[in-house]
């Protein structure tokens, strides 16, 4: 299979999506980034199945992640704490939950965030890994950092994990 058939064969797919805000500060009503990331996956067609508020601690991120996927998510997407802050602990905390990690999503996400940001980018622990069933990505707090990372990257290959989960 080329990779053009290989990719467009999960275009139509519809994902059950998770959005899980990590933050001490973030509200449902002051959830920038949480609530685009929940706008750009319905205007792409997927469902929004769960949807968390959580501090930046990891027993209550791990639980958040654990509802979702009992909630039925095949893609779970956290945003926060992925800097290198002392509150800074999402990466920590689903680190241990990735079965297969993703390196490419973080490789690409900081060069793409070095073109906008430059030096900073390197800072960033947005990361991504195969959890129980599904497909975790874990990004920024940042508006910005979030559009780049759901227009560039995720958005565009949904289906594509959606195809190779199945398999």
């Amino acid at each position: 299979m080329s990779h053009s058939e290989h990719e467009s064969a999960g275009r139509d797919r519809v994902a059950r999506c998770a959005v899980v805000t990590c933050s001490d500060t973030r509200t449902p009503e002051t959830d920038v980034s949480g609530n685009l990331i929940a706008s750009l996956l319905e205007e792409n067609g997927h469902e929004v199945v769960h949807r968390a508020w959580v501090t930046d601690d990891a027993n209550p991120i791990r639980k958040a992640i654990a509802d979702a996927l009992e909630g039925g998510a095949q893609i779970v997407i956290t945003t926060g704490g992925t800097g290198i802050s002392r509150r800074d602990t999402t990466f920590e905390a689903i680190q241990r939950l990735i079965l297969t990690e993703i390196p490419g999503f973080g490789e690409l996400f900081r060069m793409l965030s070095w073109e906008e940001i430059g030096a900073a980018a390197m800072m960033s622990r947005a990361t991504a890994g195969l959890i129980d069933g599904a497909v975790l990505f874990a990004l920024p707090g940042s508006r910005n950092a979030v559009e780049l990372a759901m227009t560039r990257l995720i958005l565009p290959q949904v289906g594509h994990f959606l195809v190779e989960r199945s398999k």
